[in-house]
Protein backbone atom coordinates (compact mmCIF):
# COMPACT_ATOMS: atom_id res chain seq x y z
CA UNK A 1 0.00 0.00 0.00
CA UNK A 2 1.80 2.61 -1.26
CA UNK A 3 2.06 6.14 -3.25
CA UNK A 4 4.46 6.79 -5.87
CA UNK A 5 6.05 10.30 -7.36
CA UNK A 6 8.31 10.33 -10.29
CA UNK A 7 9.96 13.37 -10.94
CA UNK A 8 11.91 14.78 -14.04
CA UNK A 9 12.54 10.84 -14.47
CA UNK A 10 15.11 9.97 -17.55
CA UNK A 11 16.88 6.90 -18.75
CA UNK A 12 19.93 7.04 -21.18
CA UNK A 13 21.65 4.06 -22.55
CA UNK A 14 25.28 3.86 -23.25
CA UNK A 15 26.20 5.64 -26.36
CA UNK A 16 23.72 8.71 -25.53
CA UNK A 17 20.91 6.56 -26.39
CA UNK A 18 17.92 8.94 -24.70
CA UNK A 19 14.45 6.78 -24.53
CA UNK A 20 12.81 8.78 -21.35
CA UNK A 21 12.99 11.98 -20.62
CA UNK A 22 11.23 14.19 -17.85
CA UNK A 23 8.49 12.26 -16.50
CA UNK A 24 6.24 13.41 -14.38
CA UNK A 25 3.91 11.24 -12.53
CA UNK A 26 1.73 11.07 -9.06
CA UNK A 27 0.31 7.50 -8.44
CA UNK A 28 -1.84 7.51 -5.00
CA UNK A 29 -2.69 4.87 -2.72
CA UNK A 30 -4.92 1.93 -4.39
CA UNK A 31 -4.89 3.64 -7.86
CA UNK A 32 -4.38 0.71 -10.75
CA UNK A 33 -2.95 3.04 -13.36
CA UNK A 34 -1.61 1.50 -16.80
CA UNK A 35 1.05 2.21 -18.94
CA UNK A 36 0.10 2.51 -22.72
CA UNK A 37 2.10 3.65 -25.76
CA UNK A 38 3.48 2.03 -29.57
CA UNK A 39 6.19 -0.26 -29.36
CA UNK A 40 10.01 1.31 -28.13
CA UNK A 41 8.14 3.64 -26.46
CA UNK A 42 9.40 2.91 -22.92
CA UNK A 43 6.28 1.64 -21.02
CA UNK A 44 8.43 -1.52 -20.05
CA UNK A 45 11.40 0.49 -19.20
CA UNK A 46 10.07 2.58 -17.09
CA UNK A 47 8.14 -0.30 -15.40
CA UNK A 48 11.61 -1.74 -14.75
CA UNK A 49 13.19 1.77 -13.19
CA UNK A 50 10.38 1.70 -10.84
CA UNK A 51 11.02 -1.79 -9.86
CA UNK A 52 15.00 -1.39 -9.52
CA UNK A 53 15.80 -3.45 -12.30
CA UNK A 54 16.95 -0.31 -14.90
CA UNK A 55 18.97 2.44 -13.40
CA UNK A 56 17.92 5.67 -13.01
CA UNK A 57 19.74 8.29 -15.26
CA UNK A 58 18.27 10.79 -13.82
CA UNK A 59 15.61 12.55 -11.59
CA UNK A 60 13.98 11.10 -8.74
CA UNK A 61 11.61 7.96 -7.77
CA UNK A 62 9.84 8.38 -4.26
CA UNK A 63 7.44 4.95 -2.65
CA UNK A 64 5.99 6.46 0.16
CA UNK A 65 8.22 9.24 0.49
CA UNK A 66 11.43 7.64 0.17
CA UNK A 67 13.72 8.25 -2.35
CA UNK A 68 14.34 4.72 -3.89
CA UNK A 69 16.41 5.55 -6.58
CA UNK A 70 19.70 3.60 -4.92
CA UNK A 71 17.74 0.73 -3.17
CA UNK A 72 17.77 -2.37 -4.51
CA UNK A 73 14.66 -4.11 -6.06
CA UNK A 74 14.53 -6.58 -3.14
CA UNK A 75 14.19 -3.47 -0.18
CA UNK A 76 11.25 -1.41 -2.60
CA UNK A 77 8.49 -3.54 -1.60
CA UNK A 78 7.32 -4.46 -5.09
CA UNK A 79 6.13 -7.46 -6.39
CA UNK A 80 6.17 -7.92 -10.47
CA UNK A 81 4.19 -10.61 -13.01
CA UNK A 82 5.92 -10.48 -15.50
CA UNK A 83 5.05 -11.74 -19.37
CA UNK A 84 6.34 -15.19 -18.82
CA UNK A 85 5.05 -16.98 -16.16
CA UNK A 86 8.43 -18.60 -14.81
CA UNK A 87 6.78 -20.95 -12.71
CA UNK A 88 9.54 -23.57 -11.21
CA UNK A 89 8.35 -27.23 -13.12
CA UNK A 90 9.01 -29.43 -10.79
CA UNK A 91 7.45 -27.43 -7.70
CA UNK A 92 3.49 -27.98 -6.65
CA UNK A 93 1.40 -24.88 -7.23
CA UNK A 94 1.61 -24.00 -3.41
CA UNK A 95 5.29 -24.55 -3.26
CA UNK A 96 5.94 -22.30 -6.47
CA UNK A 97 3.88 -19.33 -4.28
CA UNK A 98 5.75 -20.13 -0.70
CA UNK A 99 9.36 -20.33 -2.57
CA UNK A 100 10.06 -16.53 -2.00
CA UNK A 101 8.44 -16.62 1.62
CA UNK A 102 10.76 -19.69 2.30
CA UNK A 103 13.43 -17.99 1.29
CA UNK A 104 12.27 -15.22 3.24
CA UNK A 105 12.84 -17.73 6.83
CA UNK A 106 8.52 -17.15 7.60
CA UNK A 107 7.62 -19.39 9.36
CA UNK A 108 5.63 -22.29 8.12
CA UNK A 109 2.20 -21.46 9.52
CA UNK A 110 2.99 -17.75 8.13
CA UNK A 111 3.96 -19.49 4.90
CA UNK A 112 0.63 -20.94 4.84
CA UNK A 113 -1.84 -19.01 5.93
CA UNK A 114 -0.32 -16.41 3.28
CA UNK A 115 -0.81 -19.01 0.63
CA UNK A 116 -4.20 -20.56 1.47
CA UNK A 117 -5.21 -16.64 1.36
CA UNK A 118 -3.80 -15.62 -2.04
CA UNK A 119 -5.12 -19.18 -3.42
CA UNK A 120 -8.76 -18.03 -2.01
CA UNK A 121 -8.22 -14.62 -3.62
CA UNK A 122 -7.45 -16.18 -7.04
CA UNK A 123 -9.33 -19.29 -7.14
CA UNK A 124 -6.41 -21.66 -6.64
CA UNK A 125 -7.45 -23.94 -3.94
CA UNK A 126 -8.16 -26.85 -5.82
CA UNK A 127 -5.10 -26.30 -7.82
CA UNK A 128 -2.58 -26.15 -4.88
CA UNK A 129 -1.13 -29.60 -5.43
CA UNK A 130 -0.79 -29.31 -8.81
CA UNK A 131 2.23 -29.30 -11.08
CA UNK A 132 2.50 -26.33 -13.72
CA UNK A 133 1.93 -28.89 -16.80
CA UNK A 134 -1.33 -29.41 -15.40
CA UNK A 135 -2.45 -26.10 -15.36
CA UNK A 136 -3.76 -24.27 -18.41
CA UNK A 137 -2.18 -20.88 -19.76
CA UNK A 138 -4.32 -18.55 -17.51
CA UNK A 139 -4.23 -20.52 -14.72
CA UNK A 140 -0.80 -20.20 -14.60
CA UNK A 141 -0.87 -16.49 -14.87
CA UNK A 142 -2.86 -16.77 -11.83
CA UNK A 143 -0.30 -18.67 -9.81
CA UNK A 144 2.56 -15.99 -10.82
CA UNK A 145 -0.04 -13.72 -9.75
CA UNK A 146 -0.45 -15.80 -6.30
CA UNK A 147 3.54 -15.75 -5.87
CA UNK A 148 3.69 -12.21 -5.88
CA UNK A 149 0.00 -11.72 -3.67
CA UNK A 150 2.12 -13.73 -0.79
CA UNK A 151 4.73 -11.25 -0.73
CA UNK A 152 2.35 -8.25 0.83
CA UNK A 153 3.87 -6.16 -1.64
CA UNK A 154 3.40 -2.20 -1.35
CA UNK A 155 2.83 -1.98 -4.98
CA UNK A 156 2.35 -4.98 -7.84
CA UNK A 157 4.35 -4.13 -11.15
CA UNK A 158 2.67 -5.75 -14.17
CA UNK A 159 4.19 -6.09 -17.30
CA UNK A 160 1.94 -6.96 -20.30
CA UNK A 161 1.02 -10.33 -18.21
CA UNK A 162 -2.14 -11.66 -20.75
CA UNK A 163 0.01 -11.12 -24.23
CA UNK A 164 0.79 -14.81 -24.30
CA UNK A 165 -2.45 -15.87 -23.48
CA UNK A 166 -5.15 -16.71 -26.62
CA UNK A 167 -8.13 -14.60 -26.76
CA UNK A 168 -10.21 -16.19 -24.34
CA UNK A 169 -7.85 -16.84 -21.83
CA UNK A 170 -6.63 -13.15 -21.93
CA UNK A 171 -10.73 -12.23 -21.66
CA UNK A 172 -10.97 -14.48 -18.80
CA UNK A 173 -7.84 -13.41 -17.02
CA UNK A 174 -8.43 -9.82 -17.14
CA UNK A 175 -11.95 -10.67 -15.64
CA UNK A 176 -9.90 -12.19 -12.83
CA UNK A 177 -7.21 -9.50 -12.47
CA UNK A 178 -10.26 -6.85 -12.46
CA UNK A 179 -11.90 -9.13 -9.20
CA UNK A 180 -8.11 -9.51 -8.04
CA UNK A 181 -7.78 -5.16 -7.88
CA UNK A 182 -11.77 -5.15 -6.24
CA UNK A 183 -10.92 -7.64 -3.64
CA UNK A 184 -7.56 -5.53 -2.81
CA UNK A 185 -8.39 -1.67 -2.76
CA UNK A 186 -5.61 -0.23 -0.87
CA UNK A 187 -3.55 -1.86 -3.02
CA UNK A 188 -1.42 0.19 -5.78
CA UNK A 189 -0.89 -1.06 -9.58
CA UNK A 190 1.16 -0.70 -11.92
CA UNK A 191 -0.03 -2.92 -15.60
CA UNK A 192 1.60 -2.01 -18.92
CA UNK A 193 0.14 -3.04 -21.98
CA UNK A 194 -0.14 -2.38 -25.77
CA UNK A 195 -3.49 -3.71 -25.63
CA UNK A 196 -6.64 -0.90 -25.52
CA UNK A 197 -9.25 -3.39 -23.80
CA UNK A 198 -6.68 -4.10 -20.81
CA UNK A 199 -6.10 -0.84 -20.38
CA UNK A 200 -10.08 0.83 -21.00
CA UNK A 201 -11.03 -1.57 -18.57
CA UNK A 202 -8.78 -1.91 -15.79
CA UNK A 203 -7.55 1.19 -15.09
CA UNK A 204 -8.30 4.13 -13.28
CA UNK A 205 -6.09 6.93 -14.94
CA UNK A 206 -3.89 5.69 -18.36
CA UNK A 207 -0.28 7.01 -19.02
CA UNK A 208 0.21 7.40 -22.74
CA UNK A 209 3.90 7.64 -23.25
CA UNK A 210 5.38 8.80 -26.89
CA UNK A 211 8.18 10.14 -28.10
CA UNK A 212 10.39 9.92 -24.85
CA UNK A 213 7.69 11.07 -22.45
CA UNK A 214 4.05 11.61 -21.33
CA UNK A 215 1.36 12.43 -23.77
CA UNK A 216 -1.67 12.44 -21.58
CA UNK A 217 -2.62 11.57 -18.38
CA UNK A 218 -6.68 10.46 -17.58
CA UNK A 219 -9.30 8.67 -16.72
CA UNK A 220 -10.32 5.49 -19.74
CA UNK A 221 -13.15 8.28 -21.04
CA UNK A 222 -11.09 11.90 -20.35
CA UNK A 223 -8.93 10.20 -23.03
CA UNK A 224 -11.20 9.56 -25.27
CA UNK A 225 -13.68 12.37 -25.08
CA UNK A 226 -10.73 14.90 -24.53
CA UNK A 227 -7.89 13.64 -25.95
CA UNK A 228 -5.13 16.68 -25.51
CA UNK A 229 -3.52 15.60 -28.83
CA UNK A 230 -3.82 14.64 -32.66
CA UNK A 231 -1.44 11.50 -31.11
CA UNK A 232 -3.78 10.64 -27.95
CA UNK A 233 -6.72 10.87 -30.34
CA UNK A 234 -5.41 8.43 -32.88
CA UNK A 235 -3.70 6.01 -30.46
CA UNK A 236 -7.02 5.49 -27.78
CA UNK A 237 -9.77 4.38 -29.86
CA UNK A 238 -10.09 1.16 -32.77
CA UNK A 239 -9.59 2.20 -35.40
CA UNK A 240 -7.97 5.48 -35.31
CA UNK A 241 -9.97 8.96 -35.21
CA UNK A 242 -10.04 10.33 -38.60
CA UNK A 243 -8.43 13.60 -39.33
CA UNK A 244 -9.61 15.63 -41.53
CA UNK A 245 -8.26 19.56 -43.01
CA UNK A 246 -9.72 22.50 -43.15
CA UNK A 247 -9.37 26.30 -42.54
CA UNK A 248 -11.54 28.13 -39.80
CA UNK A 249 -13.52 30.18 -41.31
CA UNK A 250 -15.96 31.70 -38.35
CA UNK A 251 -15.46 31.53 -34.83
CA UNK A 252 -17.84 32.06 -31.55
CA UNK A 253 -19.58 29.67 -29.24
CA UNK A 254 -19.35 27.32 -31.98
CA UNK A 255 -16.76 27.43 -34.73
CA UNK A 256 -17.55 26.80 -38.76
CA UNK A 257 -14.58 25.26 -40.22
CA UNK A 258 -14.19 24.87 -44.67
CA UNK A 259 -12.44 21.36 -45.17
CA UNK A 260 -9.78 21.26 -48.00
CA UNK A 261 -12.67 18.89 -49.63
CA UNK A 262 -14.96 22.10 -49.49
CA UNK A 263 -17.13 20.72 -47.31
CA UNK A 264 -18.44 22.62 -44.33
CA UNK A 265 -18.31 21.71 -40.79
CA UNK A 266 -19.87 23.15 -37.47
CA UNK A 267 -17.83 22.41 -34.55
CA UNK A 268 -19.60 22.59 -30.57
CA UNK A 269 -15.73 24.08 -29.80
CA UNK A 270 -15.54 27.94 -28.73
CA UNK A 271 -12.49 29.54 -30.67
CA UNK A 272 -11.95 33.38 -30.87
CA UNK A 273 -11.29 36.13 -33.71
CA UNK A 274 -7.79 35.45 -33.52
CA UNK A 275 -8.35 31.93 -34.28
CA UNK A 276 -9.67 33.19 -37.81
CA UNK A 277 -8.00 31.71 -40.76
CA UNK A 278 -6.20 28.88 -39.02
CA UNK A 279 -5.20 25.73 -40.80
CA UNK A 280 -6.98 22.88 -38.87
CA UNK A 281 -7.70 19.11 -38.44
CA UNK A 282 -11.22 17.80 -37.61
CA UNK A 283 -11.13 14.79 -35.72
CA UNK A 284 -14.58 11.93 -36.11
CA UNK A 285 -14.17 8.66 -34.21
CA UNK A 286 -15.29 6.02 -36.70
CA UNK A 287 -18.44 5.21 -34.29
CA UNK A 288 -19.59 8.85 -34.59
CA UNK A 289 -19.73 8.48 -39.05
CA UNK A 290 -23.75 8.33 -39.61
CA UNK A 291 -24.82 8.13 -43.14
CA UNK A 292 -27.20 10.98 -44.43
CA UNK A 293 -28.94 12.26 -48.01
CA UNK A 294 -28.27 15.66 -47.66
CA UNK A 295 -24.72 17.06 -47.80
CA UNK A 296 -22.67 16.25 -45.26
CA UNK A 297 -19.28 16.35 -43.63
CA UNK A 298 -17.75 13.41 -45.84
CA UNK A 299 -18.90 12.09 -49.39
CA UNK A 300 -16.63 8.52 -50.82
CA UNK A 301 -16.57 5.30 -52.25
CA UNK A 302 -16.72 2.34 -49.81
CA UNK A 303 -13.82 0.53 -50.87
CA UNK A 304 -13.91 -2.15 -48.58
CA UNK A 305 -16.23 -4.00 -45.42
CA UNK A 306 -15.91 -5.98 -42.35
CA UNK A 307 -18.45 -7.54 -40.75
CA UNK A 308 -17.59 -7.80 -37.14
CA UNK A 309 -21.51 -9.46 -36.34
CA UNK A 310 -22.48 -6.29 -34.46
CA UNK A 311 -21.23 -3.41 -36.45
CA UNK A 312 -19.16 -2.78 -39.71
CA UNK A 313 -16.37 -1.15 -40.62
CA UNK A 314 -16.64 0.33 -43.89
CA UNK A 315 -13.09 1.70 -45.42
CA UNK A 316 -13.58 4.87 -47.79
CA UNK A 317 -11.02 5.06 -51.23
CA UNK A 318 -8.11 7.40 -49.94
CA UNK A 319 -7.65 10.16 -51.93
CA UNK A 320 -4.13 11.04 -53.61
CA UNK A 321 -2.49 12.35 -50.68
CA UNK A 322 -4.57 12.11 -47.95
CA UNK A 323 -5.69 8.84 -45.81
CA UNK A 324 -9.08 6.79 -45.93
CA UNK A 325 -11.52 7.58 -44.02
CA UNK A 326 -13.01 4.73 -41.41
CA UNK A 327 -16.13 4.45 -40.11
CA UNK A 328 -17.89 2.34 -37.69
CA UNK A 329 -21.31 1.73 -38.19
CA UNK A 330 -23.70 -0.68 -36.23
CA UNK A 331 -25.14 -3.68 -37.75
CA UNK A 332 -24.24 -5.24 -41.16
CA UNK A 333 -23.53 -2.93 -43.99
CA UNK A 334 -21.54 -5.36 -46.19
CA UNK A 335 -23.97 -4.19 -49.55
CA UNK A 336 -21.94 -0.50 -48.86
CA UNK A 337 -19.32 -2.19 -50.94
CA UNK A 338 -18.38 0.01 -54.04
CA UNK A 339 -21.03 2.83 -53.01
CA UNK A 340 -20.91 6.43 -52.85
CA UNK A 341 -21.75 7.18 -49.17
CA UNK A 342 -22.11 10.91 -47.46
CA UNK A 343 -21.27 10.92 -43.82
CA UNK A 344 -22.05 13.45 -41.38
CA UNK A 345 -20.96 13.49 -37.19
CA UNK A 346 -23.14 15.30 -34.37
CA UNK A 347 -21.03 18.71 -33.80
CA UNK A 348 -20.67 17.79 -30.16
CA UNK A 349 -18.66 14.67 -31.17
CA UNK A 350 -16.17 16.36 -33.94
CA UNK A 351 -12.66 17.30 -32.18
CA UNK A 352 -10.60 20.53 -33.35
CA UNK A 353 -6.64 20.67 -33.81
CA UNK A 354 -3.91 23.17 -34.51
CA UNK A 355 -1.19 21.70 -34.62
CA UNK A 356 -1.20 18.38 -33.15
CA UNK A 357 -3.38 20.43 -30.16
CA UNK A 358 -6.39 20.33 -29.02
CA UNK A 359 -8.49 23.66 -29.61
CA UNK A 360 -11.20 22.02 -26.82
Amino acid sequence: MADLKLIQIEKTYKGGINVLKDINLDISQGELVVFVGPSGCGKSTLLRMIAGLEDISGGELYIDDQLMNSIPPAMRGIAMVFQSYALYPHMTVRENMAFALKIAKQSAAEIEEAVNSAANVLQLGEYLDRLPKALSGGQRQRVAIGRAIVRDPKVFLFDEPLSNLDAALRVATRIEIAKLKEAMPDRTMIYVTHDQVEAMTLADRIVVLANKGIAQVGSPMDLYEKPENEFVAQFIGSPAMNLLPGVIVETGPSTRVQLDSGSMVIVDIATHSEDMGKHVNIGVRPEDWEICVTEGIYQGRVEYTEALGDVTLLYFHAEPGSEGVVAKLPGIHVDSRDKVLKMQAPPNKIHLFHHGKSMR
